[in-house]
């Protein structure tokens, strides 16, 4: 079984052109479904032939048993929905056993946004006053001016900017490429990092760092936990925010919007969602504001 699931992962980073987030959490939920597999079937090198559906269905319930979210739950069903479906088109099943799996209702948590006045607060608190608080300065009014994802952030270089039309050029799920208009603010930023960007280069700084937009303390192309960082400092001295990170910039970027009137099929094509669905959740996030300021100013909203 595990050559098996090597041989697939393999298909998802050629054929299928699969980001690395995608392939590394593939790669957890199946590395984990091979360990239950080992213990169900007392066996150090269990068959995929052997798996039924009550095999799964018994792995998902002990999931279920130590508390996993139904989010959770519900992508690791569609990791092996997708590996089986995989196996069974290849001939090594005959069977599949993953073909019917009922799929937990995921749990659809409001998105935490920041309000206008804390966005204000934060780039206060990040002015540019050296190459690297101006590269912080670009990141944080990139997330909420553009309302890109941190890991389409890292992977941006310099030919993607287009400080003349305002715009720039992304790679997101699925390797589909968006272009994204930005304010004149995020413009500013971008093009005022970029004039210094070369004050960051260090010791680890190669070919592709030059080519990079945002460059990490070595001088290297910046990664996702550094960035993670960064926001969540800011985030934490100019907000009261609960969850402090790159997305919650986004959300903000997308229920900003759609408060003050934006179409929700723009923000939909803005965020590249590949469904309504997806970006409906910020019509709640609007709803449930409206009730909170409803409660506080109506004089008859509570008995």
């Amino acid at each position: 079984m595990k050559n098996i699931i090597d041989k697939y992962l393999r298909y998802l980073t050629i054929e299928r052109n699969a980001s690395p987030h995608t392939i590394t959490s593939y790669q957890n939920d199946l590395e984990q479904f091979y360990s239950f597999c080992r213990a169900h079937f007392e066996a150090d090198h269990p068959a995929v032939d052997r798996i039924e559906r009550l095999t799964i269905r018994l792995w998902l319930g002990e999931l279920s048993g130590r508390g996993l979210a139904n989010s959770s739950i519900a992508r690791k069903v569609a990791t092996v929905r997708s590996f089986f479906k995989y196996c069974f088109k290849r001939g090594i099943v005959e069977r599949n056993p993953a073909h019917l799996l009922i799929t937990p209702k995921k749990d659809q948590p409001l998105p935490k946004t920041v309000s206008a006045d804390d966005i204000r607060r934060m780039m206060e608190l990040a002015e540019a006053k050296t190459p690297r608080s101006a590269q912080n300065r670009a990141i944080l009014e990139l997330f909420y001016g553009a309302g890109i994802r941190l890991s389409e952030l890292v992977h941006l270089n310099e030919e993607d900017i287009d400080v003349e039309f305002n715009q720039i050029k992304v790679l997101g799920k699925g390797a589909k490429q968006r272009i994204i208009p930005m304010g004149d603010r995020a413009t500013e930023a971008v093009a005022h990092h970029l004039e210094n960007k070369h004050q960051l280069y260090g010791n680890k700084t190669d070919e592709d760092a030059r080519k990079a937009i945002f460059l990490a303390a070595g001088g290297q192309r910046m990664y996702g936990r550094a960035v993670q960082r960064m926001v969540k400092d800011f985030l934490q001295r100019a907000s009261e925010v609960t969850q402090k990170s790159p997305h919650v910039l986004r959300h903000s970027f997308a229920t900003h919007l759609l408060d003050n009137g934006a179409d929700i099929r723009i923000i939909k094509e803005l965020l590249g969602h590949a469904d309504l669905s997806a970006t409906q959740v910020y019509t709640h996030t609007s709803v449930e504001r409206l009730k909170s300021v409803y409660e506080l100013a109506h004089p008859r909203a509570k008995t």
